[in-house]
């Protein structure tokens, strides 16, 4: 089995749900949502995020706007849609079952010994 790939797969699975839930408490520029990333130990790169967030916005879930910074060019704040915030619920319903049901596979006390 190669782990580092089923992680890899795992991580791709829940970042959408983590940038919907990031937006759903604040609006975003991208290098603030890396950072936002890090500090929470997720890792992701520009090259990973921006056509994400491309895709979000045209799928509808996310908008954007330009605000004047005092630090350089205007930035390109993300926000949830109404249609994002309608997705983010339906996500969280499925992180929750998954999460229950993996917590209840991993407590279970049938174990069988190692060979």
């Amino acid at each position: 089995m190669n782990v580092d790939n089923v992680k890899s797969q795992m991580r791709k699975g829940m970042l959408e749900y983590c940038i919907l839930l990031l937006l759903s408490k604040k609006k975003a520029y991208a290098s603030e949502i890396i950072s936002d990333f890090r500090d929470a130990r997720l890792i992701v790169v520009e090259g990973t995020l921006y056509p994400l967030l491309t895709r979000l916005k045209k799928d509808g879930v996310l908008d954007y706007e330009w605000v004047e910074s005092t630090q350089g060019p205007p930035r390109k704040y993300y926000f949830l849609t109404r249609e994002g915030a309608e997705a983010l619920v339906e996500l969280k319903r499925s992180w929750n079952e998954i999460s229950a049901t993996v917590n209840h596979i991993e407590t279970t006390n049938h174990q069988l010994p190692l060979k």
